[in-house]
């Protein structure tokens, strides 16, 4: 009975919070020519690749002024497109697409079985976009509550976290405002990842080692620099030592680890496969000129810079860091895995040559990570006392509703995607006033284009 009442309660949460995304989906998306407005920039090279194959059959993408007029706003024209090697590529992966396909299916073939035109681009394709990033949003949320549970967090705490971490994060930006983008699609693989982790490492079978090689060949393929998810398996493994222990029984199960490496390089080799297909190469440099600078890092700036920072714009992430004393205290290993993941993965984010990763609201390579934030943040919730947990509750409901008022303000670009300081970040600071003026010029025509995202 108890246990039936804890799943309740866990798809009551996500019930709620799936139809609250829907509604504002349907809201900020559906609206007129609002929906021209949703495949911007990256998200036009990672959707491409699905009319690409099931329409156009053509992975040169000559179709992409047809794209633009059908699908998108002409205004908004992006070159995603790019040839290296003399051939016209997709400078951008196919993993983000391969995630929206069963939606982008869904919709084209519904439209074909009602007797309509299914030209590949259009309003009934973007919202499917919309539909497949909350699916996997909520997705996300469940692998991390069941991780949660692992935890020893009870499930009011734990339903408090999926809350503040769908609306006070910028999880709800790249859930609704920018749905073509990849890091929903990443966030929920790196949440059922760490979940998959977690199983084997509490004595799991052969199934969670096959679960983890097709998870994280998924995530290379969605973005490669999501390799680095294989280095924060400890922090839900025990640690370093026993995460290690347990690899080193994989020996034990040699069909099985083979399977895994098979499902998981065959995934992530798609990739190599299109570039074969496209130029004869299997392997291309899509983004030339574009790459880390490992010696001219800027963590800082990453994590506190009014341009951009993380703990500026998405501060429910610091307040996540209360909760690594509790850690500490139930399983050092696991804290300093936490501790040595985040610094690593900060460094090598802050490396890249645009490290504020042009458009968009707030750090956004950190949002497939905020599964690793959502952690010691639910088991603060569990731990701390009772007088502490009200100010710490209290602190996450102001932190939502910043959050949200910050969303909105990204929106119609009151808080710019690259031209913020900390006196423009203070002027515009909670200044719902002029919100509602960005709001009335919205119901005139679609918000205002952004940039390129830069990686």
């Amino acid at each position: 009975m108890a246990r039936a009442a804890r799943i309740s309660a866990e798809r009551l949460v996500l019930f709620a919070l799936g139809t609250l995304l829907l509604a504002v989906t349907n809201n900020i998306n559906g609206g007129r020519d609002h929906w021209r407005t949703v495949l911007q920039a990256d998200a036009k090279g990672y959707h491409a690749y699905l009319p690409a194959l099931v329409v156009h059959h053509d992975l040169h993408f000559g179709f992409m002024d047809l794209a633009d007029s059908l699908g998108s706003n002409p205004a908004l024209h992006y070159e995603y497109r790019t040839a290296p090697t003399g051939d016209t590529i997709n400078k951008y992966w196919c993993g983000t697409a391969l995630m929206q396909a069963p939606f982008y299916l869904a919709a084209h073939g519904m439209l074909k079985a009602a007797g309509r035109e299914a030209p590949g681009h259009g309003k009934p394709y973007v919202m499917a976009v919309c539909v497949a990033a909350i699916a996997y949003a909520l997705l996300g949320l469940w692998a991390v509550g069941r991780l949660l549970a692992a935890w020893e967090v009870e499930q009011r705490r734990r339903a408090w976290t999926l809350v503040a971490l769908m609306l006070g994060t910028h999880l709800f930006y790249y859930t609704i405002v920018a749905p073509g983008m990849s890091h929903v699609y990443s966030f929920a693989l790196l949440a059922l990842l760490l979940l998959a982790a977690q199983r084997w490492a509490a004595g799991g079978g052969s199934r969670w080692i096959l679960a983890l090689g097709v998870l994280l060949g998924l995530l290379v393929l969605v973005r490669p620099v999501n390799g680095l998810a294989v280095l924060a398996l400890p922090v839900v493994g025990g640690g370093w030592r026993s995460w290690s222990g347990r690899l080193r029984t994989l020996g034990t199960r040699l069909p099985a680890l083979l399977a895994a490496t098979a499902l998981g390089a065959g995934i992530a080799g798609l990739q190599p496969l299109v570039y074969k297909v496209s130029t004869g190469h299997w392997w291309v440099d899509s983004y030339p000129g574009e790459h880390f600078q490992w010696t001219y890092p800027h963590p800082v700036d990453m994590l506190f810079s009014y341009r951009k920072g993380l703990f500026v714009y998405t501060p429910l992430c610091a307040l996540a860091l209360v909760g690594l004393p509790p850690l500490w205290r139930r399983c050092r290993p696991q804290a300093v895995a936490w501790v040595c993941f985040m610094l690593l993965l900060t460094y090598v984010l802050s490396s890249w040559w645009n490290w504020w990763y042009g458009g968009g609201f707030s750090a956004r390579p950190f949002v497939e990570y905020l599964p690793l934030f959502a952690l010691p943040l639910g088991l603060a919730l569990q731990t701390v006392r009772r007088p502490w947990r009200r100010v710490l509750v209290t602190a996450m409901v102001l932190l939502i509703a910043l959050c949200q008022v910050q969303t909105y303000q990204a929106r119609y670009f009151r808080i710019h995607y690259e031209e913020m300081d900390r006196e423009r970040y203070w002027d515009e600071f909670l200044r719902i006033d002029r919100l509602a003026v960005a709001g009335a010029g919205a119901a005139i025509g679609p918000r205002c284009p952004g940039p390129p995202y830069n990686g």
